[in-house]
């Protein structure tokens, strides 16, 4: 099931989550799923960098050889040249359709600190900050770099260490290596509200539903 295209049901079942979670505690909890965080255009060329490389190492090695097999043309500058074009030219299409290929030449680092900005843009574009009590928690889930953080406003800070997040960063994760990626994360939402309700992070007499209780999933 691609998780991008989620059913009627399961959007019904994420929304009924957040509000079950929600009618416990103030806080306001928004699921997010990006399909990936960034292009990593320079993941493309850095591969192809590699294949370049590989392929002139290779293309030389060619070229000791005596015309054992045929193909003369092989073993000359020309067709050094033409292997090292063909490995580069592979090995950005690589990069540029496989997502693994893509994470391994993006770097760690590089995949960690792109979704955390765009966990950062998410926030603000749905004003998480906006709550009465600034208890706004944002679940966000970047596909492609395989990250999953969660974010809270202060209100939620004050009482809840980011440790705390682990157990229900690890039912998402659950989910989705199970292929049952819906039930993983309206388990994180339930237990959002159960670690909410530890904390002490009591709903007020008068609380309302201050931000949409949908998914959001955008493709870019």
């Amino acid at each position: 099931m691609a998780i991008t295209t989620l059913s009627d049901t399961d959007l019904q079942r994420v929304r009924t989550a957040v509000q079950q979670a929600e009618a416990r505690t103030s806080g306001e909890i928004v699921p997010y799923i990006v399909k990936k965080s960034d292009s990593y255009t320079s993941a493309s060329w850095r591969a192809s960098a590699f294949g370049l490389l590989l392929g002139a190492l290779i293309g030389f090695g060619l070229s000791q050889f005596n015309n054992t097999w045929g193909f003369g043309w092989l073993y000359t500058n020309w067709g050094v040249v033409l292997v090292m074009l063909l490995f580069g030219a592979g090995f950005f299409a690589l990069a540029h359709f496989q997502m693994g290929v893509k994470r391994f030449f993006a770097g760690y680092l590089a995949l960690n600190k792109r979704v955390q900005q765009r966990a950062v843009q998410a926030f603000l574009t749905e004003e998480v900050f906006n709550t009465e009590d600034r208890t706004g928690i944002l679940l966000f889930i970047s596909l492609m770099e395989h990250r999953i953080l969660v974010m809270g406003d202060s209100g939620i800070n004050a009482k809840v260490q980011q440790e705390d997040w682990e157990e229900v960063v690890a039912r998402i994760k659950k989910g989705i290596k199970q292929n049952k990626f819906p039930d993983g994360l309206v388990d994180a939402i339930h237990m959002c509200g159960e670690l909410l309700e530890r904390c002490d992070v009591k709903i007020r007499p008068n609380d309302k539903n201050e931000l949409s209780d949908d998914l959001r999933i955008q493709d870019h």
